[in-house]
């Protein structure tokens, strides 16, 4: 499988600085035992960044300051 990165994120969310931390969040989640949401063998940072790339980590709400905007969920 290609190795996942930041710039694979950036297809879903645009800004480097969010995608960091959403991955901090996720990371932390594990750790309070919540499961991952992809198949992966990898470091958690790593699995969190391809839960981002893969569209199943989601912002919550806009961020309109740095550009970013969210679709509806539902």
């Amino acid at each position: 499988m290609a190795r996942i990165t930041v710039e694979d994120a950036l297809q879903k969310i645009n800004n480097r600085f969010v995608i960091a931390q959403m991955a901090i969040k996720r990371v932390k989640m594990y750790k309070d035992g919540y499961p991952s949401l992809v198949q992966a063998d990898n470091k958690e940072v790593v699995t969190a960044l391809r839960e981002i790339a893969a569209g199943k980590v989601l912002l919550e709400d806009a961020i309109p300051e740095a550009g970013i905007e969210v679709k509806d969920h539902g």
